[in-house]
Order: C-alpha cells, then structure tokens, then sequence
C-alpha cells in the first residue's frame, strides 16, 4: 500500500494540472463552409494538444461571433479579413489584400486584444453566379452591364444586409429587376429552373459546378476575403502550443480544396465531422 499510494497522488495531481488548463473553445458561423473550419481547427488542436477542445458551432452571424469572442465565450474562430473590416471595425474595405490584412491585424490587437493569424490560402469574395450556357459573351459584370438583358437577381438576406454585399453591386448600375431574398440552400435551384437569372453566393460554394460561372468583378468592388482564424491573446498567452499549432493550418487550404470540402457536405451530405478529418488526413495533419 505505501508503494502504490504516492503513484496514486502523482496521478491525481497530473489530471488535476490537465484540468487546470484554461479550456480551448473554437466557435463557427452557422454556414457549412464556418462548421467546416472550426471542426478542422478543432480536431487539429485536439490532435496536437493532446486534450479535448470545446466547439461551439454554428452560433450565428459575425456580429455574434465577435461578441462571444470579446466575452471570452469562445477563444478562436475563423472570419474572412474584408468581413472583419465592414462588419467589425465599420470601414470601407480596401480592395488590396495585404492592406487589409496589416488593417485588420493592428485594430483587432488595439479593440479586441485578438491576433489576426496568418491567411488559411484561400480568398472568398463575393460572386455573381449566371448559367455558362448561353452566357458565352458575357465572362464580367462589366460585360453583364452592357447586356441588353434585364437581370433578375437572387440574393440571400445576408448579402443584401451586408454593407459591402448589395450596396457594393449597385456601383455597377445593373439593369434588374428588385432582387429576390432567398434562402441560401434556393439560390443554385432558382438559377437552374429560371426563376432568377443571375445569384450572389460566394467563390467557394460547393455548388459552382461547370454549368455555372462566375462573373468576374471587373471594377473590383467587392473586398479581398481571406480566409483566416482570430484568436484571443490570453488564449495564446496561456497555451504556449496553441500558435505553433494553428499556424500549421496557415497557407493549407486553396480555393479550389475548401469548394470540394462545402460540395462533401452540402452536395454528398457527407458529416462535417468526416469531412473535416478527411481533410487533416490528407494535409498530413493527423
């Protein structure tokens, strides 16, 4: 009994210091793409620190997210750079990347006492989506504009809410009718049974197929979207490990690669939990 007794107290002071730990909690927006990466933040952290990590998904929209940061609810959750710029600090968002990105990392370090971390590898900006059949001389909204066609838009609520969505597109002065507020999961149906003809989703939707086409933003008036990860600094200061390991994700998913992880989930109805995984596997993260 005197032999087992002291391993018996290391045990219980080594699970009690384990515990102590201040607990990592990842947050996400309630979109597929926002899920996605927070379970990919999530599972990465696990595997690296070697203790579960609390989610809490889908809780909204960026104001929300922001807020149960600056609470402390949450720790770390991944925001797009030109998101952060309209929607947080309320500015215009320059149309260059870097500027953005040296932006939004000095406000949120002075207002929010978070680090911006490195970009993720992918921008996702604002797209206007029309039909590539039939559409064949019409490649930039520029091009739509000079049309002689009266477009018949669908937008999600999101987009026409935002600051830097439907107020941006205006700058172009597209002949349309009043644009149809549809639900997210209606945008790609309405386009292909030709109840609208023209939608605004984003470039990394996993819809976007062959028999869709994005129309390039020729006057540059929606902002760079980097994808990126913000994290509370006494989070950081408290888990040592906690930057090295996010900063592997930095640069590991392109465009083209988060497209396919939203197509797993919404197309293939595949679990964010096995997409998410599939992806660490395959990025030689596990």
């Amino acid at each position: 009994m005197t032999r087992v007794l002291p391993v018996a107290l290391l045990c219980t002071v080594f699970l009690a210091s384990c515990n102590s730990k201040k607990p990592v909690v990842v947050g996400s927006k309630n979109e597929t793409e926002q899920m996605l990466l927070g379970e990919i933040v999530a599972q990465h952290l696990e595997h690296r620190l070697g203790r579960p990590v609390q989610r809490r998904s889908g809780l909204g929209n960026t104001a929300v997210l922001y807020q149960s940061l600056l609470s402390g609810e949450i720790g770390v959750y991944p925001e797009y750079t030109g998101l952060i710029e309209s929607e947080i600090l309320k500015e215009q968002a320059n149309s260059d990347p870097q500027i953005v990105l040296a932006r939004v990392r000095q406000e949120m370090a002075r207002v929010a006492q978070a680090e911006v971390l490195d970009p993720l590898g992918f921008d996702n900006p604002s797209a206007m989506v029309v039909r590539a059949q039939g559409t064949e001389q019409i490649a930039s909204l520029g091009d739509a504009v000079k049309s002689d066609k009266r477009w018949r838009l669908g937008v999600p609520f999101e987009f026409q809410s935002r600051s830097d969505g439907l107020q941006e597109l205006a700058l172009y002065r597209l002949p349309m009718d009043s644009p149809r507020i549809l639900d997210p999961k209606q945008l790609f149906a309405s386009l292909a049974n030709g109840d609208v003809d023209m939608i605004a989703t984003r470039a990394s939707d996993g819809h976007l197929t062959p028999d869709w086409k994005i129309l390039a933003d020729n006057q540059k008036v929606f902002p760079p979207y980097e994808a990126c990860l913000l994290v509370r600094k006494d989070l950081i200061a408290a888990e040592p490990a906690l930057r090295p390991a996010l900063a592997e994700l930095s640069g590991k998913i392109n465009l083209d690669t988060m497209r396919k992880l939203n197509a797993e989930v919404d197309v293939l109805n595949r679990p964010v939990a096995t997409v998410a995984a599939g992806f660490l596997e395959r990025a030689g993260l596990k």
